[in-house]
């Protein structure tokens, strides 16, 4: 059986003041009129179950995950009593879908992305669990076909085409972020692509590849599933997780195993890193503006603007600034500082002002 295993964690930095600790942009309205979340969970439509579906995030954010998402069996939100970054969180929920289903198949897909349409992205799930139904040992990966020399993403190069299975290759070797002028001859050369962070497999495969690699991991989640529906859960869960490495899956499984493969994905994808890429996303007014909530402007030019319905931002003779008001924090920054609001936040970490962040 299909299991959708979305990673749902975040610091809530990129988007500030709107996101916080507590409410990333995963439980945020960036694009659309539902959460990112909620749009991650109704791409699946009709291909994965609400049974079969699981979100793991923290306790901070568990709340508001089970909020947005009341489809789902509340056990199916699964916590991480740590960040320990993507390679536990894929075991954790792989040990879950095991217990349930000894045949599980895992699709695994960040919370946090925009991605369309809904029918072409199921279409694409669908071969990517062919290829695992006709060879269990494969681990399946989505690439995006670059259309500018990205330098923010990790690279996919792909090796020969999968018989019988059109746009789908065997990997040749991941690439790291390159310098400008390596992006440009992978964009050149036609056989990379960018790395999205969405993966197929078999449940038990992955959790052999982490024994395979990360052998203390897998110690732990054996201890751990073990624990599964008794009274002991939260007690194991809370020693045994903290304790695991912390590394992604990409560097513990993804570059050491063999039978990898790629599909070049024919969705169209976003993965909505700042504030710069909602007008992307929403569109903008003849004036350059994305506004969202209520706004009045005279003399407003390539602006994103974005409030509440019950209170007016008003700008007057400005170009190219971020405005993001919340009940407690405002944020005015040029557009070109988006990447810097990071350091506004480690401003107010140094200041104990940490109820804003």
């Amino acid at each position: 059986m299909l299991h959708a295993v979305i990673m749902a964690g975040g610091s809530g930095t990129r988007f500030w003041p709107q996101s916080r600790q507590k409410l990333p942009k995963q439980l945020l309205r960036l694009a659309g009129d539902r959460t990112m979340i909620q749009q991650t969970l109704d791409r699946c439509g009709d291909l994965i179950q609400p049974a079969q579906s699981w979100i793991v995030t923290n306790a901070v954010q568990a709340e508001q995950t089970r909020e947005q998402l009341p489809e789902l069996p509340a056990d199916n939100v699964l916590i991480e009593p740590a960040a320990r970054n993507t390679a536990p969180c894929v075991g954790l929920a792989a040990i879950h879908a095991l217990k349930r289903d000894p045949g599980a198949i895992m699709f695994v897909m960040p919370a946090d992305h925009v991605i369309g349409p809904n029918e072409v992205f199921q279409a694409a799930a669908k071969k990517a669990v062919a290829v695992v139904e006709a060879d269990p040992s494969r681990l399946v990966l989505f690439g995006i076909t670059p259309d500018f020399p990205a330098t923010g993403y990790g690279y996919i190069e792909r090796a020969a085409p999968l018989d019988g299975v059109d746009g789908a290759f065997e990997v040749q070797a991941f690439r790291e972020k390159p310098e400008l002028a390596v992006a440009e001859q992978y964009l050149k050369s036609g056989s990379f692509y960018w790395n999205c962070g969405i993966f197929c497999w078999k449940a038990a495969t992955i959790l052999e590849q982490l024994k395979q690699n990360e052998p203390d991991t897998w110690d732990r989640l054996q201890t751990l599933m073990q624990a599964i529906d008794t009274e002991n859960y939260d007690s194991v869960l809370a020693d045994q997780f903290p304790q695991m490495n912390s590394i992604s899956i990409d560097y513990a499984v993804l570059e050491q195993a063999k039978g990898v493969a790629v599909i070049e994905a024919p969705f169209s994808w976003d993965d909505v890193g700042s504030w710069l890429a909602v007008p992307r996303l929403s569109g903008s007014d003849e004036n350059g503006n994305t506004t969202d909530g209520k706004h009045t402007g005279v003399d407003t030019k390539n602006c994103i603007v974005r409030s509440t319905d019950d209170h007016l931002v008003a700008t007057l003779g400005v170009e190219d600034l971020i405005i993001v008001h919340t009940p407690d924090a405002t944020l005015v920054a040029r557009r070109d500082d988006s990447e810097r609001i990071k350091e506004l936040l480690e401003r107010l970490k140094q200041q104990g002002d940490d109820s804003y962040l």
